[in-house]
């Protein structure tokens, strides 16, 4: 299973403001400066993390964004649910899809299935708190 980029970047843009102490404001631009990563593509992922409740923005001068929930809040789970497009791992698992010839009777199909649940339901155990045990050296290596 692979996440899209997406994805990958909502977490780490959670990660971030996980980081700061609760009521901080971040930029867009000093996310995209800790990660390398281009403006424009997180600016559609805070847009989109914004719209779904994650995270909080303040417009004006000394604007910015946090996060709009606790981070214990914040199912891993549910977030990559909301933020990958599908979870077709294979041709036949789009509805779509003009399919695979053997699908009909193909059980890799359901083994797959299986496995891409377990993936999710192991995502489901864990909240943005558990990856900010470490949060000191998660702010070290971020921030300035």
């Amino acid at each position: 299973m692979r996440l899209t980029l997406y994805t990958d970047y909502s977490l780490r843009v959670l990660l971030y403001l996980g980081a700061k102490e609760p009521e901080e404001l971040s930029t867009i631009q000093a996310i995209s400066n800790a990660y390398g990563i281009s403006k424009n593509h997180l600016m559609k992922v805070a847009h989109e993390l914004g719209k779904m409740g994650y995270i909080e923005t303040v417009r004006g001068r000394g604007g910015g964004i946090r996060l709009a929930m606790k981070p214990e809040e914040i199912n891993i789970g549910q977030l990559v649910r909301q933020t990958e497009e599908d979870f077709y791992l294979v041709e036949c698992f789009n509805p779509e899809s003009v399919g695979c010839v053997i699908s009909p009777v193909c059980s890799l199909k359901g083994a797959l299935n299986k496995a891409l649940h377990a993936y999710i339901a192991v995502l489901d155990e864990y909240d943005l708190s558990y990856f900010l045990r470490s949060k000191e050296e998660i702010a070290a290596l971020l921030f300035d």
